[in-house]
């Protein structure tokens, strides 16, 4: 489907690789504070460090002049930590220096960060000090530098803060290695593995000019500030992450604050004083029912709908008090909270418009790793509650085999589509052809050209009689329950004739209590499920959830929050 001119709602700068990328950002804004974050000296004590863009920029030129001083240009280089300053670096540092940056989970279990080390070939790693051990023990691997992000006293490591000096060192002496390497912006520079086991856990392998014009394209639809903060706490090796927090972030100057744990999402808000917040639809839908679980103890639910309704029609005359009237709620997240970015899986309406309401937007958005990440957008002027947005300018989308409804296959073409899996020519071969990426979403477009997600081709649930039933669409109304924190909705094959759909539902036991007040389990089973059933009676009778498990253990889910579900539905039904 070819895009409309019009919809490019901003003229953008071009950047042909990160090299330029971050020239142009502290050419333009030096003294921006590129990072925020505390010392580690104490919860009493804290001390906080700024890094500007000038400094950034100095450091990643001096780290990437040392490592290229070890022998490792144009060598694969790891990462792994938490979402850190270093972190950054090392990233930017390998890859504007002509290496291959290869991201992995910080949650991976010690045998699976293992194999993937091994698997990727990288020669060199970077590391927070609790991997070093199970580093060192790696048998049968490529690599030769071990470098701590942390003070070590281990033998053989490497200590990042030495290199970066040395790195200086060798700069301030005449060394300009660095500027000498020419960067191959179709190149590979990125090797990332997909979620999963590291059997099938696949290495996608992206360029610069992948994730380049994929930042491009973004910011020619929304636009962030030099004078936003954000707030990163999504896992950052992930590409979400990393390409809307930390690059599209130094695309425009803003200052990135890192988070102290999921726990702390709000105090950090407060603390930082955010202005844009990069999150998945399960954080916002937590955070939604916080702030109107707030107002019920308050007594406050029957103004707060009463002002919700005033505010809307006010807004419909060009008269906007959403900021002023919900202010106080705003104030809950540092009071500067002005728009979220929201990915990884589709987003219940209600919450969009419950954002709404209180005056903060939200950009829904879709992608994968495989395309760089993002496939489509809201715009800041085009916004449809419900979609995943309008596909990127430069992004070709279609529907393969539409059914009836227009519910086929998302294709994707274009020019931040990956180059490939890595050692995996069948698997390439399987998702490309003629240069369309298969996502194995299903999904459709409606007339205005807005993309809508059904859900994973791999999850669709194909009934006796050949209709479809995905479960994300059921999820989304079982988690309007009021208990319900989380669902997950799957088949269960009672008779070769018969498919029943069944719901694993996490329930809040405080809300549980709160609401109803002491249950037996079989009372709570019994409230949960009259609650199903009011759900199945908006639903046509094939999509009616006939069983139920319910439990107040959290979903499995991946660093990403999204839910393994066949790790789950081998649970439920083994």
């Amino acid at each position: 489907m070819k895009k409309e001119k019009s919809r490019v709602v901003y003229q953008v700068d071009e950047i042909k690789d990160f090299r330029e990328l971050i020239r142009n950002t502290a050419e333009k804004y030096p003294e921006n504070i590129a990072y925020k974050y505390k010392a580690k000296n104490g919860k009493e004590n804290v001390e906080y460090i700024n890094k500007t863009y000038a400094q950034f920029k100095n450091d990643i030129e001096a780290l990437s002049t040392k490592l290229l001083s070890m022998g490792l240009a144009g060598k694969k280089i790891a990462v792994v930590g938490n979402n850190r300053y270093e972190w950054c670096t090392t990233y930017l540092a390998v890859t504007t220096g002509g290496m291959i940056i290869v991201p992995l989970d910080k949650a991976l279990p010690e045998n699976e960060l293992e194999s993937l080390v091994i698997r990727s070939g990288a020669e060199a790693i970077v590391c927070e000090e609790k991997y070093v051990k199970t580093l060192l023990n790696l048998k049968n691997s490529d690599l030769k530098h071990i470098i701590c992000m942390d003070d070590t006293k281990e033998g053989g490591v490497l200590a990042y803060s030495n290199l970066l000096e040395e790195g200086r060192k060798l700069r301030e002496e005449g060394n300009r290695d660095y500027e000498k390497i020419e960067i191959d912006r179709e190149a590979v520079s990125i090797l990332l593995f997909t979620s999963g086991t590291t059997n099938i856990s696949k290495g996608v392998l992206l360029s610069q000019k992948n994730i380049c014009s994929n930042i491009q394209a973004i910011a020619s639809y929304v636009q962030m500030f030099p004078t936003d903060t954000l707030l990163s706490f999504l896992p950052i090796h992930h590409t979400f992450e990393c390409t809307i927090t930390f690059l599209f972030g130094i695309y425009f100057g803003v200052t990135v604050a890192f988070c102290d744990g999921l726990k702390y999402i709000q105090k950090n808000m407060n603390e930082y004083k955010v202005t844009v917040f990069v999150a998945v639809p399960l954080v916002l839908e937590n955070i939604h029912k916080k702030v109107w679980k707030g107002i019920e103890e308050q007594g406050k639910k029957g103004l707060m709908k009463t002002m919700v309704v005033v505010t809307k029609m006010l807004s419909k005359i060009g008269i906007d008090l959403r900021k002023k009237v919900f202010q106080p709620i705003i104030d809950n997240f540092g009071g500067k909270l002005r728009v979220v970015f929201v990915g990884s899986a589709p987003l219940d309406k209600k919450i969009i418009h419950g954002f709404n309401d209180f005056g903060v937007d939200l950009i829904q958005g879709y992608g994968l790793t495989e395309t760089s990440p993002v496939v489509s957008a809201e715009t800041d002027k085009e916004k449809r509650p419900g979609s995943i947005g309008l596909p990127l300018f430069n992004v070709d989308v279609k529907i393969e085999n539409p059914d009836e409804k227009g519910v086929g296959e998302i294709l994707v073409k274009g020019p931040s589509v990956m180059l490939g899996y890595y050692e995996n020519e069948e698997a390439t071969k399987k998702a490309m052809h003629d240069g369309w990426f298969s996502t194995g979403d299903y999904g459709y477009l409606d007339k205005d050209g807005f993309l809508y997600i059904c859900g994973r081709k791999n999850d669709v649930i194909v009934l006796k009689n050949g209709k479809n039933v995905y479960p994300q669409e059921l999820e989304i109304l079982l988690n309007q329950i009021p208990v319900v924190e989380e669902s997950m909705v799957f088949a269960r094959n009672k008779t070769s004739m018969d498919t029943t759909l069944c719901a694993k539902l996490v329930y809040n036991e405080e809300t549980m209590k709160n609401l109803y007040g002491e249950k037996t389990d079989e009372e709570k089973r019994e409230i949960i499920w009259q609650e199903v059933k009011k759900v199945n009676q908006t639903l046509p009778d094939v999509k009616h959830i006939k069983e139920i498990i319910i439990t107040t253990e959290p979903l499995a889910k991946t660093t990403t929050q999204k839910v393994k579900r066949y790790e789950e539905i081998k649970k439920a039904t083994d």
